[in-house]
């Protein structure tokens, strides 16, 4: 299938005269959520029409994000004791067919991560951890609920069932579906949302679960450490079966009260027993994305903390887009375009953002501003170097033939290489190319050996081609010869 770059060329000359100095490694991420359908699908599909309706509906969001450089979707694999994908476990969730427990007739998340990969995004797999939804929600699931199948991992707190993180089996139940996935799909991470106990956690019902259980810890460091131990446990299993695949979650923004905010009010530490510090400092997260759906001192001396902590792992903020909203907290977008600064400038690895749609539907101008300035050119991922920093082989050069309206850019597998590949590939209107600039970058995770470019025949200008290979891991490998092609209609 060819892949399209709907850059046109005289476009990248318009780019290279306004070059700003923007990163070349950065996560760019959305959650892009299922449950109730409020970012895709919007509504469930009953017919063959409405399969390709929900499927374009999709491809329509994953076109923007990557117009606007995005390289990474957090999609919505579990949601409350239901799931998105083909599972023996948990039944499928109505949003997409419109009756629980049936599937829409395809499989929502292998379509997604294949869209996902032709655009050159990652798809990690969102797992909403420990909630299973209130009793309307388990009494649709019927018997295929967990609350039904195993209410012994169960527990009912402030109207709403959840998984008990203290009974033993809970680790072994979502350790299973974590299984399911890996196994089943080409997903480039899982990331655990709700990871934590929940609100009003003091009330939570496992004191007799914590009397039969909790030895002579005190009840807030058993609370945890049923949590850390099932990190810990996923996190290996993980990294034995595919060791590229990420594991990352999201705590809540504040990871605990610290001197220079004494009164931090809601933190993962203290008061839903997260602790993220100790997933990071025992090497058990590739990525930390936290929640930091606030503004000034509530975020500032919070990032730093969490970068403070991260023991040279990913931090992603979590930036509350939804927060622009005027019946919410009526944001500026230099609210958020100030966090993405600090971001960049103070240690973290990029930013997320919550909620896909908040950024889509260009409240306040958002996505115009990542489009044309704090997005405005492709950025490679940041490397995985924990986990393996073997340098892959480069490709020789950059074939380029024009066929038609378009030219073609194709380039050979490096002969040595067995892994898993993807590409990046460089541009330049001069005869060299600077490869350590984001301005440079023409396309990055490629999957394919070819890209398509269309051509303005009006436009006669040279341009220098180069390709890279990156592992799974994105360690990149040198980029290869330089390949010059003058455009034009006439011989010259």
């Amino acid at each position: 299938m060819k892949r399209y770059c709907w850059l046109l060329l005289w476009a990248l000359w318009i780019q290279s005269a306004f070059a700003m100095n923007l990163p070349k490694h950065e996560v760019r991420a959305v959650w892009l959520t299922t449950v109730y359908g409020l970012d895709w699908p919007h509504r469930p599909a009953t017919t063959q029409a409405g399969i390709k309706a929900q499927q374009q509906e999709l491809c329509n969001i994953l076109d923007r994000l990557q117009n606007a450089n995005f390289n990474t979707v957090f999609l919505q694999v579990r949601l409350r004791g239901n799931v998105i994908y083909r599972s023996a476990i948990e039944p499928a969730s109505k949003v997409f067919s419109g009756k629980e427990g049936v599937m829409p007739g395809y499989d929502p998340l292998a379509f997604a991560i294949k869209e996902c990969h032709k655009r050159g995004m990652e798809c990690h797999a969102w797992f909403v951890t420990f909630p299973l939804g209130t009793a309307k929600n388990v009494k649709e699931q019927g018997r295929l609920s967990v609350v039904k199948r195993q209410p012994k991992l169960c527990k009912l707190h402030n109207g709403e069932w959840y998984l008990d993180p203290g009974v033993p089996g809970t680790a072994n139940y979502i350790l299973s579906l974590v299984k399911e996935i890996v196994n089943n799909y080409d997903v480039d991470g899982i990331h655990f949302d709700y990871i934590r106990y929940p609100e009003q956690a003091n009330r939570f019902p496992d004191k007799s679960v914590y009397k039969m259980y909790g030895k002579k810890e005190s009840l807030d460091n058993w609370r945890r450490n049923n949590i850390n131990r099932m990190v810990v446990e996923i996190y290996d299993w993980v990294k034995q079966a595919k060791p590229w695949v990420q594991v990352s979650s999201s705590p809540l923004g504040k990871y605990n009260r610290i001197p220079r905010v004494p009164d931090a009010g809601w933190t993962a530490y203290e008061s839903v027993f997260q602790d993220p510090k100790m997933w990071m400092l025992r090497g058990k997260q590739d990525m930390i994305v936290p929640m930091m759906y606030y503004l000034h001192d509530n975020f500032f001396p919070f990032m730093d903390n969490w970068v403070e902590n991260c023991n040279g792992r990913l931090v992603v903020p979590g930036l509350g887009a939804y927060r622009m909203d005027k019946k919410d907290a009526d944001w500026t977008v230099n609210d958020i375009t100030d966090q993405i600064d600090y971001s960049r400038y103070y240690g973290g690895a990029g930013c997320a953002f919550f909620r896909c749609e908040n950024v889509l539907d260009n409240s306040k101008g958002l996505y115009d501003e990542l489009v044309n300035v704090y997005y405005k050119y492709p950025a490679q991922l940041p490397p995985l170097t924990w986990l393996n920093n073997t340098v892959p082989s480069s490709p020789e050069e950059v074939y380029v033939q024009r066929t038609g309206n378009e030219l073609k850019l194709s380039w050979q597998k490096p002969a040595s290489e067995k892994q898993d590949l993807t590409y990046t590939v460089y541009y330049s209107l001069s005869d060299s190319i600077d490869s350590d600039a984001s301005k440079c970058i023409l396309m990055t995770n490629v999957h394919a050996n070819e890209i398509y470019l269309p051509v303005d025949s009006l436009v006669e200008r040279g341009y220098t081609f180069s390709v890279s290979a990156s592992t799974r891991y994105h360690i990149e490998g040198a980029p290869s010869k330089e390949t010059y092609y003058y455009l034009s209609d006439f011989p010259k």
